[in-house]
């Protein structure tokens, strides 16, 4: 029976403040978590395999794509992780120590200009970020000067971006506009800001965000200040230049089929839990992967019980059900809690695991006040609440 909203709360679940890696996994429901950041928002066709080799040796089979266009192996056993590092290592993919791991936290727009303008911009920020003293562990950075501006709902602190003009601007997450800046100086105006984060106190118990910090104080401003490019919608699967972009449902790459892809070409790995195979070759019919738009591609959702010990319900079955009956343009985020790990950003529409059901968040992320408490998946099945909330 669904219940008008109400002040009752289920128990917080605990904020970790930190993503896994691969030399500091987390660990989960179902073992260790193991995340690989691809450098530069690229992987070639090689270490592609051996990435989903390893979650076939090691993990559950699959290789999770995340929002910040990383890969991650589930279902690892604390025996297994030397093992694991030492075979990714061997492929490039470990990087010397934790702190650099840590430090190395840029997404890439993976359509990148043709002049070259974006990769120089990643390479300078990501050699730049040693000089940085000690960062929260999720404050990242994104270089977002491709053609049309992809990543204006992707998690990121500071961002190098493709201004209005066409000129490249600095932009501290949460301002609204940005400091023009040379494409050679670009970097080092990233390393200012996030040591004006720090100064100006943007770090409490450890943690905080940009935005957060925006919220309290200006960043600092030169004399002059631009908008950022119009933003543009994430792509669906299908060909694109040079190559095809393929989707997984919830970001859950079978091994086999990632197998199969990286025998095509290297990879650009994309926040949308999509690859872009370079590639002139069409990738064949494969298992767990999506070459066209589909219903699947408008939906996120968490791990959910029992890999999840935070989750208070399932999740991804949920998800598969309701997306045929999610509004056309519309985004639905089933989150086992209000962290909402796989979709920190607000939806379209959220549902929420409780103890008691699932609640229901209009336009929303998953920690905001629920529309409606206490669903069944029968009472979603037809898509009338999710139509009357987005009314």
């Amino acid at each position: 029976m669904r219940h008008a909203c109400s002040d009752e709360r289920a128990k917080a679940p605990q904020l970790r403040g930190w993503c896994p890696g691969a030399l500091r996994p987390m660990v989960s429901g179902d073992g260790l978590v193991v995340r690989v950041r691809p450098r530069l928002g690229r992987i070639a066709g090689g270490q592609l395999i051996a990435v989903a080799s390893a979650a076939q040796r090691f993990g559950d089979g699959e290789v999770q794509l995340t929002n910040r266009a990383n890969l991650q192996i589930r279902g690892v056993a604390a025996a297994d992780h030397p093992a694991l590092l030492a075979e990714l290592d061997r492929h490039g993919l470990v990087d010397p120590d934790e702190s650099a791991e840590r430090r190395r936290n840029v997404i890439v727009t993976p359509f990148p200009d043709e002049a070259g303008e974006t990769a120089r911009i990643a390479a300078a920020l990501t050699a730049a970020l040693a000089d940085l003293p000690t960062l929260p562990a999720k404050f990242g950075f994104a270089v977002d000067t491709g053609r049309v501006r992809l990543l204006a709902e992707t998690p990121a602190d500071i961002r190098i971006e493709r201004a209005a003009d066409g000129g490249i601007i600095l932009r501290a997450d949460g301002a609204g506009t940005g400091r023009p800046v040379r494409a050679d100086a670009a970097a080092g105006a990233a390393v200012d800001l996030a040591r004006w984060f720090l100064s100006a106190g943007g770090v409490r118990a450890g943690r905080g965000r940009m935005a957060a910090l925006v919220r309290r104080r200006r960043p600092p401003v030169g004399p002059e200040q631009a908008e950022p490019a119009p933003s543009a919608a994430a792509p669906t699967p299908g060909p694109i230049p040079g190559g095809h972009l393929v989707g997984f449902p919830f970001g859950a790459a079978p091994a086999a089929a990632l197998l199969a892809l990286g025998r095509l070409g290297d990879v650009r790995v994309t926040p949308w839990r999509m690859l872009a195979v370079e590639t002139s070759l069409a990738p064949p019919p494969l298992d767990g992967v999506l070459l066209a738009a589909d219903p699947l591609t408008q939906v996120s959702a968490c791990s959910g019980a029992p890999f999840c010990p935070q989750a208070a319900g399932s999740t991804r079955d949920l998800a598969r059900a309701l997306a045929p009956a999610v509004p056309a343009g519309s985004h639905l985020h089933v989150a086992g809690c209000p962290k909402g790990c796989a979709h920190a950003a607000p939806a379209d529409l959220t549902i929420v695991a409780t103890p008691r059901g699932y609640d229901l968040v209009a336009r929303g992320a998953a920690a905001d006040a629920p529309r409606v408490r206490d669903l069944r998946p029968a009472d979603l099945a037809d898509g009338a609440l999710f139509r009357e909330a987005l009314a």
